[in-house]
């Protein structure tokens, strides 16, 4: 009992320190609004010196603690930034302590102090002045991409870094407090140490208090913990998560539900904005973790920051190389990209579900038709429903064969996961082969991405296309010769039906080796394209010489000549030298 009264106190002041976070932020906000443009702090006289040096050329922005300005230093030419705040309650000790902060930092992603001092009405502090505007400013014109939000947020986290060694927490990071340079390179600068922690003390926050911007705040300072370089990491998460997905995480909500919803954690990123880099969603969402001990470090937070930015551009230098082609593409071409993955899924799912008899037309029908409705709608859903079409077929024939079919099915599915739409180009194996044009498989086989699956499907286009000459009672695909049956009988094991077709394999080394031939021509191919104008040449050569050795006829062989030799004309009427 003593402990349920103990934990319902805690939680009943962790309430009310919500409840006052928010009173603080809704009555700053009014704050803000109602400064009038007469105070002195807000319009200090033009025709006077401040601290006997700084004149006061024209106002640079204002809010609810004071306002700054761009004043003249009369002693050495210099513009500065000259922030002038109020000598009330505890405006007057922050503000000086924001200047022994600034003071104690030496790193070009901060500002500078130059000077700090008071009169009998306003504390002074002189900044560098640095011409920009704030984040904010560039969020709210939606000028900033991607990328350059991603940097943005690493700079600020390399401030914060040095900061934090300085034994500084900065407590109010958000976009107003940082500025973008105007120059050339993306650089920034992080404004405001007004409200920061210093050696891990505060002493001039009342108990009970959560200083900085409600939006902003970590859900362990909302909880009445102390302000951690974890707390800094958070504020820079949410700040980033607005960049990329053009929203607030918590905004938007009646204010009283604000602090809630930031105890319950940020939604994921990836639901918001889809494409972006895995890296760069792990990093975020690590920052945004809500136990403050999973958070990585600002330093390390940064470095994650760039590294998924060096992916992505790696990336994108990579993808134009790997598709020569690509500057032959019309609608014509594309609505055929589109087309095609959808009869690949209605080929496969008919197959797969006609290879042994078991379901009734009007099924295999619904099937097809099931698997290319799908594909269009999500290509993932689709290529699952055509490698399940076999299953039960198989299991009526021998439950071993259909528990190894369906591991190798969800195999399939992990391995084309990320490229569903092209996963059943292995289907044009037995489609190509019944015109005699297997060797073509290594061509079709690009249609996917990387070099792991190309092979993958073309080693598999084959092996299916003499599964399926086996099952019918068809002779091999070029070999002219029966194929050897497999003898799976309904009561075999797992173990040993998987024994039965390697050994079936190994047996016929002109099988094994049409499958190594075509999986590594498939692989090797954008490479040697790379490498020579006439590396399609050679590939399509060495394959059309092994098709001739396992026997295939003069038409055939004059067909592939064709296709190849079509194929290597294309490819090195684009080439470039790598």
């Amino acid at each position: 009992m003593l402990d349920r009264k103990v934990t319902l106190r805690h939680h009943n002041e962790a309430q009310e320190r919500a409840r006052r976070a928010l009173r603080k932020e809704f009555q700053g906000r009014r704050q803000r609004v109602a400064v009038p443009v007469s105070s002195v702090a807000v319009a200090p006289s033009t025709q006077e010196l401040v601290l006997g040096r700084y004149r006061p050329m024209r106002p640079l922005g204002s809010g609810g603690s004071g306002s700054v300005w761009l004043a003249l230093d009369e002693r050495n030419g210099l513009d500065v930034a000259l922030k002038i705040i109020p000598r009330e309650g505890k405006a007057a000790a922050r503000a000086e302590r924001e200047a022994l902060a600034a003071r104690r930092l030496r790193h070009e992603r901060c500002v500078r102090a130059y000077d700090v001092g008071h009169d009998a009405g306003h504390v002074y502090i002189a900044y560098e002045y640095v011409p920009g505007r704030t984040l904010r400013e560039a969020l709210r014109t939606g000028t900033l991409s991607g990328p350059d939000a991603v940097e943005v947020a690493a700079q600020v986290l390399d401030a914060l870094a040095h900061a934090h060694r300085a034994g500084i927490v900065h407590r109010d990071v958000k976009p107003s407090n940082v500025l973008l340079e105007d120059c050339e390179d993306l650089a920034v600068r992080l404004l405001d140490f007004g409200l920061a922690q210093f050696d891990g003390a505060d002493t001039l926050t009342a108990v009970g208090d959560v200083p900085g911007t409600l939006a902003y705040i970590s859900p362990e300072r909302l909880a009445g913990g102390d302000a951690t370089p974890e707390s800094d990491v958070w504020s820079v998460g949410v700040v980033l998560w607005e960049a990329l997905a053009q929203r607030h995480p918590f905004w938007g909500l009646p204010l009283q539900e604000v602090a809630r919803a930031i105890q319950s954690g940020a939604p994921p990123l990836a639901a918001e904005r889809r494409g972006l880099p895995r890296r760069l969603i792990a990093a975020v969402d690590g920052a945004l973790a809500a136990n403050p001990d999973v958070r990585p470090r600002a330093s390390e937070l940064a470095t994650q920051l760039r590294s998924s930015l060096r992916s992505t551009q790696a990336r994108a230098a990579r993808e134009p190389r790997e598709k020569p082609a690509s500057a032959l593409e019309t609608p014509a071409t594309t609505l055929a990209q589109r087309i095609a993955p959808i009869g690949l899924a209605v080929v496969a799912a008919a197959l797969g579900a006609t290879l042994l008899p078991f379901w009734p037309p009007g099924l295999v029908a619904a099937i097809a038709l099931g698997a290319g409705l799908a594909t269009w709608r999500d290509p993932r859903i689709g290529l699952a429903i055509a490698l399940a079409a076999p299953i039960l077929p198989l299991g009526n024939y021998a439950e071993s064969a259909a528990v190894l079919y369906g591991l190798f099915a969800l195999a399939w599915l992990a391995l084309s996961w990320r490229d569903a739409r092209w996963g059943l180009v292995f289907v044009c194996g037995p489609l190509l082969a019944s015109i005699g044009l297997l060797a073509l498989v290594p061509l079709v086989a690009q249609l996917a991405r990387g070099a792991v699956r190309r092979a993958a499907q073309a080693a598999f286009a084959v092996l299916a296309a003499l599964l399926v000459a086996g099952v019918a009672g068809d002779a091999l695909p070029l070999m002219g010769r029966q194929a050897v049956p497999l003898r799976i009988g309904p009561l075999d094991s797992v173990a040993s039906t998987a024994l039965t077709v390697w050994g079936t394999l190994r047996g016929d080394p002109t099988v094994l080796g049409g499958v190594a031939l075509a999986a590594v021509a498939a692989g090797i191919l954008p490479w040697a394209c790379r490498r020579s104008r006439y590396g399609v040449a050679l590939v399509g050569t060495v394959v059309i010489a092994g098709a001739i050795a396992v026997g295939a006829g003069i038409v055939s062989a004059l067909a592939l000549v064709l296709a190849w030799g079509l194929a290597a004309v294309v490819t090195g009427a684009f080439y470039r030298p790598s």
